[in-house]
This record gives structure tokens, C-alpha cells and sequence, in this order.
């Protein structure tokens, strides 16, 4: 059905023969569908695709971001279900249940689905079409509104009834915890439950309480920007900041230090979100951010981190060696976590011994075995490669190489035959080398050692449904770092705003720049060079800067220059 695809969407005037010979030439090296390769390029509108492949399947096709996820039928399949095999519930009318499918090109897949939802529902089942990108979201959001037995949530819930609690794990006494000081049905209970659920829903990666002298605030961080929430009146904001406290095993009654502490929701009978939460004392109250860990929303695939074809070759290359540094540079939240787990999660065999050590272990994976360090009990990161070592380890990953003492314990580590993950807080790939040497790593370590250093920066994506085109004055794609090619054959939007999307972004995608080091950025950094040497020398190499590789999705559509300047500004 692929070619038939590919035949149809030439036929009308959807997709020029150059775009069409590009994905099947990447479908086939992958092994892929036509389809499935369609969906994972940059410059390849959706609509129009679904359009087609609906009328070669006979299918109608509908717009999920529309449909209100109160009114669905969710009890009619369970929950787990629903997010294994990507099929949602619509409606049913006259003995017939009308699911929501994300591929129909995957036969066996389908057919897999389609006879599961008749076994559960005893009903004829009738599918249609709709967007894969909003299937996988809203089957995520549908898993968190259907109850486990017995297990409040925090789903789809209207906002005018009352929101039951939530089960809160506690881990250390292996019960549930519901903070009995405060009432279930207390309002407080019910406005906090409420902040987590919106967070959740709106795929939020943070969430920020903060009180001021005459009003208070709570803010979502949304694909890497902050966006308003509510704004609860001020003289409730201590009990909101306690009742977080409380869930959190924090000592409410500890008003001037900084504490530290963690959630854990049971959010359905398949699906637990951690919550890691931070206080700071400010002069009008106390300030909590809460870090949303939400595992079922983490994708460890290499193919979609946004890498060029070129760059996951060479990141391909490099977890494939036996030994040796891969270093990962960028600031906090720019995506350094995923990109390694990405690459473990290749490695993750049964006759790989992975150990990874992190401040806190932010991806839970079976297979590695993760350590969290602890400095108040003296576990620290330099403590615990030394243990990993004694523990015939292949692949090891260190959540942030952040002084010497665990950096010459990663490097010896990977001089004797093993592959060392890790990060460093630099902006861009030529002053990881730096920041070593400033650590007092010795030069020949960092050049016989490192094989490859990421710097990488996450950037919103347009949104597809509301993105609109502009025209830049070529001065000004010039200053900005288009090429003269670049220049006559870009594609260029720019944001607008809709009811699918954040501000006219949806989601986020990684531009990276990847430096190998090569015999001569070896040698150069045997001789001591400064930072502007070496990057002089990876840039004659072919290595392109983050911005210059941010150029690139501007120039086919997937995101803004503003954007770009906003990630790489600095």
C-alpha cells in the first residue's frame, strides 16, 4: 500500500517527486512503510497524508484535537489498552464502537487492536482516522481520567465538581499516604489536586508556585517556556505551599531554609508520575517548583531525538565502540537526559551490563542499574564509580561529571574498556574540552579518551494545523545564518496560536552539534590550544554550530527563527 500512497499523493498534486523518492529511500534503510517514514519527516505536512491514505482505505477521518475527551466512552476499554495498542473509544451507537486509530498502515498491528476492542466491548467495531501525534497525546491523557479500582485521579475532571484525592505512594512504608492533616474534600486539597492535573494534561515539565507582596502566581513550564496558570488569592497560598509539604514528607513548620522532597502519584492502574519538589524561603513566602518526572511521556528513541541522518550515524558510531567518552553539554532542561537514555536504551541488552549514577535518577529503566546519589550519606558520584567498577560493568552512564575527582574516574574507566556516558554544563560542544582542562584533566586523557562531544539545545515546534508562511528580507536571512541556498529554497513560518497548540508551538525537537574528535583536535588539544583553536578546527571539518543546525529546521518549516534565537542567543 506504500506505492499506492506515494502514487496518490503525487497524483494529487500533495507530494513532488523529489520529497516522495526521499522517503522511500529513508523508509527503505530504515524498514520502514511509506507511511510510517511520512510521519517522522520534518517537511511533510500530516493533513494532507491522512486525507489520502483515508479515501485509498476507505476510512473517514477526524480531527481528534477537537473532540472533547469528557465525552467519550473511555469505560468501554481498559485504560492499559488503550495506551499499548494507540485506540481510543469515540462513540457507539446501535451496537458498533467507533475507535480512533493512529496507523492503519500496520496491518497485523491493527488487526491486533481492533480484535482486542471486540472481545472487550462484544460490539462491532468500526475504525477511523486521525492524527498519530494527537493519538499518542490524548491516549496519554485518556489513561490518566480512566480510575484504577479503588484509586482516585486526577483526569479530565470538570471544574465544578469535586476533585477526589489522588493516591499519594509512600515508598518507605509501602502504603498510601493522603497527608491527614488536611481534609480530602477541603478546598485546598482539591485546588492543589486540580494544579497537578493541569500540569499533567498540558504535558508540563515544571510547575512554579510563587507568592509576592500583593498577589501570587502558579506557572506551567510548557515545552521549555513558562505560561500562566492561575492565581490563587494570596491569603491561601501558605496553606497550598503546606498541603505540597505535606504530600511531600517536608517539615511544614521549616519556614526559613530551602527543603528538598518528592511526590508519588498513582494516576491509573498502569501509569505513576513522580514529583520532585524544591522550597525556597523568599521575602514574601515560600517559592516551590515542582520537577514533573513523568516516565510514561519520556520516548528513548534515537529516530526521533531530531538528530540529522549524518549526526545519528556518528552518535550511532560512537555507542557502538567498546570503549571511550561520550560527553553531552547543555544547559538544564535542554534534553541531555534523553539523548543518553536514547542511546542506552539501544544498548540495553541481556549481555550488557549497564550502571548508570545520577542526582536523581530521572528515567527509570529496566535493565540499567541506577543509583541516586546521596551526599548527606556520603554516596556521592566519584563514591560510586569506584563501586560500579568492582562491579564488571560494560557501559557506564554519569548523570554530570562536575569535578576532577569524577572526572578522572570516568576517564580511567573509559581507558580500560569501558564506554562512559556523561554530561557537562557547557553551551556548546568546544568548550567541554575547555571546561575538562580547567578541572585539571590532564590533556592527553581528554584527546586519547573522548571520542564524541554533543552540545544540543531543544526547540518548540511549530504548530501544523496554525503555522503560517512569512517572507524575511534576505539582509536579514543573511545576519541570521542562512546560507545563499538556504536563502532560495527555504520554507519559512512563523507561529500564530490556536486551540491545538501552545502560542502556535506543539511539542519539541532537538538540533545538536556534533563534534568528533578527530587526530588533528587531538593533537591540538595534546598542545594546550585555546578554545577558539579548536573550534576553529572543527569548523574547517565540516561541524556546524547550534544555530547554523537551528538554520536548518527554519529552512524546512519546523520551527521559527525566533526561536532558534531564543535557544542560541549567548
Amino acid at each position: 500500500m506504500a506505492s499506492d500512497l506515494a502514487k496518490h499523493l503525487y497524483k494529487h498534486g500533495t507530494m513532488d517527486k523529489v520529497t516522495i523518492k526521499l522517503i522511500e529511500a529513508n523508509a527503505r534503510q530504515d524498514g520502514r512503510s511509506f507511511f510510517e517514514q511520512a510521519l517522522k519527516e520534518d517537511n511533510v505536512q500530516m493533513e494532507p497524508i491522512l486525507q489520502s491514505i483515508a479515501e485509498l482505505e476507505k476510512m473517514p477521518v477526524v480531527d481528534i484535537d477537537r473532540i472533547n475527551i469528557d465525552n467519550l466512552p473511555l469505560e468501554l476499554l481498559p485504560d492499559k489498552m488503550i495506551e499499548e495498542y494507540q485506540i481510543l473509544p469515540l462513540s457507539k451507537h446501535n451496537g458498533r464502537i467507533f475507535v480512533a486509530i493512529g496507523n492503519p498502515d500496520n496491518k497485523v498491528a491493527l488487526a491486533q487492536a481492533l480484535s482486542q476492542a471486540r472481545f472487550h466491548t462484544n460490539l462491532t467495531v468500526s475504525p477511523v482516522i486521525c492524527n498519530p501525534v494527537s493519538l499518542s497525546r490524548v491516549t496519554r491523557i485518556a489513561s490518566v481520567s480512566t480510575p484504577a479500582a479503588g484509586v482516585g485521579t486526577l483526569g479530565e475532571i470538570p471544574d465544578d465538581i469535586n476533585l477526589d484525592e489522588m493516591a499519594i505512594i509512600d515508598d518507605d512504608l509501602g502504603d498510601d499516604f493522603s497527608g491527614v492533616d488536611l481534609d480530602a474534600s477541603s478546598p485546598i486539597v482539591q485546588y492543589v489536586n486540580k494544579t497537578l492535573r493541569d500540569a499533567i494534561n498540558m504535558g508540563a515539565s515544571d510547575i512554579h508556585i510563587e507568592p509576592y507582596e500583593s498577589a501570587a502566581r502558579i506557572r506551567y513550564r510548557v515545552d521549555g517556556v513558562l505560561v500562566d496558570g492561575s492565581e490563587p488569592p494570596l491569603r491561601l497560598v501558605q496553606n497550598i505551599v503546606s498541603r505540597v509539604k505535606v504530600l511531600a514528607r517536608l517539615d511544614i513548620a521549616e519556614r526559613r531554609l530551602p527543603q528538598d522532597g518528592r511526590i508519588k502519584i498513582q494516576f491509573s492502574r498502569s501509569r505513576t508520575i513522580d514529583f520532585r519538589v524544591s522550597t525556597m524561603p523568599t521575602i514574601f513566602g515560600e517559592k516551590v517548583v515542582l520537577r514533573i518526572l513523568d516516565q510514561g511521556a519520556t520516548n528513548l528513541n534515537l529516530e526521533t531525538l531530531g538528530m540529522e541522518p549524518e549526526q545519528l550515524l556518528l552518535y550511532r558510531q560512537a555507542t557502538g565502540q567498546p570503549h571511550g567518552m561520550i560527553l553531552v553539554t547543555g544547559p538544564t532542561g535542554s534534553g541531555k537526559t534523553v539523548t543518553l537514555y536514547s542511546a542506552l536504551a539501544v544498548l540495553n541488552t541481556p549481555e550488557t551490563n549497564i550502571s548508570s549514577v545520577e542526582d536523581p535518577v530521572e528515567i527509570y529503566t529496566d535493565g540499567v542499574n541506577q543509583v541516586s546519589i546521596n551526599e548527606k550519606s556520603g554516596l556521592t558520584f566519584a563514591r560510586t564509580l569506584r563501586a560500579f567498577l568492582r562491579q564488571d560493568p560494560d557501559v557506564l552512564m554519569v548523570g554530570e561529571i562536575r569535578d576532577l575527582e569524577t572526572a578522572d574516574i570516568a576517564i580511567k574507566a573509559a581507558q580500560t574498556g569501558h564506554l562512559v556516558l556523561s554530561t557537562l554544563h557547557t553551551n556548546d560542544a568546544p568548550s567541554a574540552i575547555t571546561r575538562l582542562l580547567n578541572m585539571g584533566v590532564a590533556p592527553f586523557n581528554i584527546a586519547s579518551t573522548v571520542n564524541l562531544v554533543i552540545a544540543q539545545r531543544l526547540v518548540r515546534r511549530l504548530c501544523s494545523v496554525c503555522k503560517k508562511p512569512v517572507k524575511l528580507p534576505t539582509a536579514v536571512m543573511l545576519e541570521a545564518g542562512f546560507t545563499d541556498d538556504q536563502i532560495k529554497s527555504s520554507n519559512l513560518y512563523e507561529p500564530v496560536g490556536c486551540s491545538s497548540c501552545t502560542r502556535g508551538y506543539r511539542g519539541r525537537t532537538g538540533i545538536y552539534e556534533m563534534m568528533p574528535l578527530s587526530a588533528e583536535t587531538a593533537e591540538l588539544i595534546m598542545k594546550n590550544a585555546t578554545e577558539a583553536d579548536i573550534a576553529r578546527q572543527v569548523r574547517t571539518e565540516g561541524t556546524l554550530t547550534i544555530k547554523q543546525e537551528g538554520i536548518k529546521k527554519v529552512a524546512i518549516g519546523v520551527t521559527s527563527l525566533a526561536e532558534v534565537e531564543r535557544v542560541t542567543k549567548g
